[in-house]
């Protein structure tokens, strides 16, 4: 893929870049190295001051780098504005809590004692250069969940984003250093995905961090496993919202049109499979259908649009492929199933709700990265449960229920990184983040997500034997 900015709208080509020459790439790894083992010894006050820098210069920003999103990728600009405020939130929220967060841990005395020591503890130290292979989807928000822990924790980072969204890495890579971060502590690497390898082995980076497909995590993974270093991954997700008998229908019904067109409905934790009981199918099946063909869809720059464009022709045409697939093997597509009408620019998909889906269509074990939604109708919450669990992924999912007892079997029995009652899921930092199986490992954000990039010290201090 070429490093450009492709409108999704129109389709129109209006920037191409450069990929950065092997001289450049070692000058920012050069840098990169260096400004760690400076910036590594600052103190937490220090960091917080330059974090919150960085989160007023981006304040102050958002509606500009918020249409630069939008432009790129396509997302509508109400919800790239959200996004970018998210950001400042993030940063903030880290800058306000990296000191406890990686405050030395102590045993109990006794404890101590018991293994010899005067005194024993934890430190958090950082890693080093970390590489973060970032997506398009929320192209300032999955950055900055990785930066502002990793710079916090006394981290640097180089970034190698999508190549579709070159103006907005662009803009990470010169932001930090605006805001007075020290030359090299995070830097963009405008280079193409072939490119990677050399990096992520090079002795200076420490470990990465991967969001996004699956092939690209296994890649990652594999060069890393091969150099023994760390890495964090959050993969795909096709998560299930399971509506029960005592949920509130019309809540539900509600959640579940934002929980599934957030983003255009390209998001690894967008709810894609809703899975209802019989008792409240086709009440809920009614109202979420409705719902989701009043969605106006349309230009992305305009504030009213519901949802627009997916980000690439290619991830139209994966779409299209799966529910067509769908449809030829007993699927009814209740509303959508193609293009708009006269959508002639732009990669555009209506949104749409499947039912009668089986195990046979792809579409019921591959994630659909658009405003698609699958319908199942279920009897219990076993039931429910199994055919949540029946999915390669585990990143997230939805459950609605007033039962206690369904809380507590849901809680033990979903195979994933998170269970959300009677709401969708969104990510918080003061929540980790990630999945299980092919969704991925380690987390992000919270305590968890700041320590993933750090080395657990263990420091021991003999007992004096003249006391």
């Amino acid at each position: 893929m070429p490093i450009a900015t492709v409108n999704p709208a129109t389709g129109e080509t209006l920037r191409t870049f450069d990929a950065l020459g092997a001289d450049e790439v070692e000058r920012r790894l050069v840098a990169a190295h260096a400004a760690f083992r400076a910036y590594r010894t600052t103190e937490f006050a220090e960091r917080a001051r330059l974090l919150n820098s960085a989160a007023d210069l981006l304040e102050s920003e958002q509606q500009d780098i918020a249409r630069t999103m939008t432009t790129e990728m396509g997302k509508p600009v109400a919800a790239a504005r959200a996004e970018a405020a998210k950001c400042v939130r993030t940063m903030r929220w880290y800058a306000r809590h990296a000191a406890e967060l990686l405050a030395d841990e102590h045993p109990a005395r006794a404890d101590a004692e018991d293994s010899g020591a005067d005194r024993a503890y934890a430190r958090y130290r950082p890693l080093g250069v970390v590489l973060a292979v970032m997506p398009w989807n929320f192209p300032l928000w999955q950055v900055v969940r990785f930066a502002a822990p990793a710079l916090m924790a006394g981290n640097t980072g180089l970034l190698k984003h999508a190549s579709n969204v070159p103006q907005t890495a662009l803009y990470l890579g010169e932001l930090f250093e605006r805001a007075g971060f020290p030359r090299g502590c995070f830097q963009t690497l405008l280079i193409g995905s072939g490119a990677v390898e050399a990096v992520l082995r090079d002795p200076r980076v420490a470990a990465a961090t991967l969001t996004g497909s699956e092939p690209a995590g296994r890649s990652v993974a594999a060069i890393a496993g091969d150099e023994v270093k760390k890495t964090v991954l959050e993969l795909g997700g096709s998560d299930p919202y399971i509506v029960m008998p005592s949920a509130d229908i019309e809540r539900a019904a509600r959640t579940a049109v934002t929980a599934r067109v957030q983003n255009n409905g390209q998001s690894c934790i967008a709810a894609k499979r809703f899975i209802v009981h019989t008792d409240v199918y086709d009440a809920f099946t009614e109202e979420f259908t409705t719902r989701m063909a009043a969605l106006k869809v349309g230009d992305p720059q305009d504030e009213s649009t519901d949802v627009g464009p997916l980000a690439t022709e290619q991830g139209r045409s994966d779409l299209e492929e799966l529910v067509d697939d769908a449809v030829r093997r007993g699927a009814t597509a209740l509303c959508g199933g193609g293009r708009p009408e006269g959508a002639d620019r732009g990669w555009f998909y209506s949104p749409t709700v499947l039912m009668g889906i089986t195990t046979e269509m792809r579409i019921h074990r591959e994630e659909a990265f658009g405003p698609v939604a699958t319908l199942y109708r279920v009897a219990s919450a076993d039931e429910a449960v199994r055919v949540a669990n029946d999915t390669p992924f585990g990143l997230s999912s939805n459950v609605w229920t007033r039962d206690d007892g369904e809380v507590d079997l849901f809680v033990r029995d979903l195979e994933a990184g998170g269970v959300f009652f009677n709401g969708m899921t969104a990510s918080h930092p003061a929540l980790p983040f990630g999945g299980v199986k092919r969704s991925g490992y380690g987390r992000e954000l919270a305590a968890h997500g700041i320590r993933e990039f750090c080395n657990i010290t263990t420091v021991w201090h003999g007992a004096d034997p003249g006391e």
